[in-house]
């Protein structure tokens, strides 16, 4: 066991575990953030993006032992306070457009589509369709058109 300190949802936490523990779990089973989902544990659905000092990453890829004290991990839960409201603009596009099926998967699509606009912003653009393309978050209930039209409404009012 070591001593791991980093920053989670603008407050600094520390968490006494194995270095080789994967962030993920240090997130849900030790720190009870549970908006990060667990679905292949190997970074392939992406049900667990969350961000690493504002850009998206799947922390079931990523080692705790990784994660500096000066490291920002943002998830779901602490999105809305990166825009100080209730629910980040893109939290109310997933609404607006009634994303959701089963919503297992929806907070990883809302972290990764909430850096991709700012990815695309930071370029200079706005999100366009090869942006989008460029996401690969998977939903087993196939709401894809949903979440592209969200994700078009959500990044206007970023």
């Amino acid at each position: 066991m070591s001593t791991h300190t980093f920053i989670l949802n603008g407050k600094r936490v520390t968490v006494d575990v194995d270095d080789n523990l994967r962030l993920l779990w240090v997130l849900r089973d030790v720190l009870d953030v549970t908006g990060p989902k667990y679905g292949c544990g190997i970074n392939v659905c992406k049900a667990c993006t969350s961000h690493f000092n504002g850009k998206a990453f799947n922390p079931c890829s990523v080692k705790v032992k990784d994660v500096g004290p000066e490291d920002e991990i943002t998830t779901i839960e602490g999105l809305p306070d990166t825009v100080g409201k209730d629910l980040h603009p893109m939290q109310e596009a997933w609404l607006e457009y009634d994303v959701a099926q089963c919503g297992y998967c929806q907070p990883g699509q809302i972290m990764a589509a909430v850096a991709k606009v700012r990815q695309a912003q930071a370029a200079g653009h706005e999100i366009s369709d090869s942006d989008l393309d460029e996401i690969r978050n998977i939903c087993r209930c196939g709401t894809y058109n949903r979440i592209r039209e969200a994700i078009k409404a959500g990044a206007a009012h970023m």
